[in-house]
């Protein structure tokens, strides 16, 4: 991988980018991401992230005080008090260095009924999990994709995945701490299947699941711009049809949805831009993929693609492409 441009994402909107800020889906869930980077270089990752990628240009880290108001300006937008702070990115959270004082602004915000963390698990440790617990973090969700250590590396991509310290973490956190555990391995057919029962029999061992369910397991989804391992595609019919079969031989529950984790639909952050609308825009930085450029206009920030050649600071009309979810792409 060519060498990436680290930016400090601070005095730009936060809203409209896939790769850093805020991101509303219209439900009580906003998704906060703090930074884009990551240790690993896993063969289904869906944004092409970490050392081995060949398409990320940018490495984004945002001011947490902007951050932190921007949250507060979506929380209050939506006038509601059961939000899910949902710390979440295109890389891994753990990154970020102020990940502890993030978890705590969020967990202060009065609008806030839980703070909740996606993770690879590789970068925590016994006094960091002790620190986003006192911090107020509810819930941890941890990726982990196999319990065979040579496995587990070619599914991360690389030799330095460390499986024995990512267990240690699950089990500190499941048995030492107040902090919830779901276990949310992604199943990919033909490599990982074999697994995905050890997996299920390590969760309900390790005590994960105190308040919610105890795994969250995923079906492999291959993505535009994200690896594609050489795997046997899976129908959606199959896949349930073994999460219930497994259902009743564990006990437990592995067929979701979002009732059980508080999740319901309420206002939405309104969409700025409507699709094919042409727009002024000031171009403000380099884009998360190669070609790309940031752009700001609105208020919101806007990913311009085919834009290599278009200099930064420069005003230029493009056509928006895409406008869900208020992510906003043009060209």
């Amino acid at each position: 991988m060519a060498r990436c441009n680290n930016i400090l994402i601070r005095d730009i909107p936060l809203f409209g980018c896939i790769a850093f800020g805020i991101i509303d889906r219209g439900t009580n869930v906003l998704q906060v991401r703090p930074i884009s980077e990551c240790p690993l270089s896993c063969v289904f990752c869906s944004t092409d992230a970490g050392p081995h990628s060949k398409r990320i240009a940018s490495a984004y880290m945002v001011d947490l005080e902007q951050l932190l108001c921007a949250f507060e300006w979506a929380a209050s937008y939506k006038e509601i008090d059961g939000i899910e702070a949902h710390i979440d990115t295109v890389g891994e959270p753990a990154m970020y260095p102020r990940l502890v004082e993030l978890v705590e602004g969020l967990s202060e915000n009065s609008h806030v009924r839980t703070v909740s963390m996606q993770t690879n698990g590789t970068l925590l440790n016994a006094k960091l999990i002790d620190k986003l617990e006192a911090a107020g973090l509810s819930r941890i969700n941890m990726s982990i994709e196999s319990l065979d250590p040579d496995l587990a590396k070619r599914i991360a991509g690389t030799d330095s995945y460390n499986l024995g310290k990512v267990i240690e973490n699950a089990e500190y956190i499941a048995q030492n701490t107040e902090i919830d555990l779901l276990i949310a391995p992604v199943w990919l057919t033909g490599i990982n299947d074999e697994e995905i029962p050890k997996l299920i029999e390590f969760a309900l061992r390790t005590g994960a699941g105190k308040r919610w369910p105890a795994l969250g397991i995923q079906k492999f989804l291959p993505h535009k711009y994200g690896r594609k391992p050489d795997i046997r595609p899976m129908s959606w019919e199959i896949f349930y049809s073994r999460l219930r079969e497994w259902e009743g031989i564990y006990r437990t529950k592995l067929v979701l949805t979002p009732e059980d984790f508080g999740s319901f639909e309420c206002r939405a952050i309104p969409r700025v831009f409507k699709r094919y609308e042409k727009v002024k825009v000031k171009i403000v930085g380099h884009g998360w993929m190669r070609g790309e450029k940031l752009a700001v206009a609105r208020g919101r920030v806007i990913t311009v693609v085919n834009a290599d050649s278009i200099p930064i600071g420069r005003e230029v009309y493009v056509r928006m492409e895409r406008v869900v979810d208020g992510i906003y792409i043009a060209r």
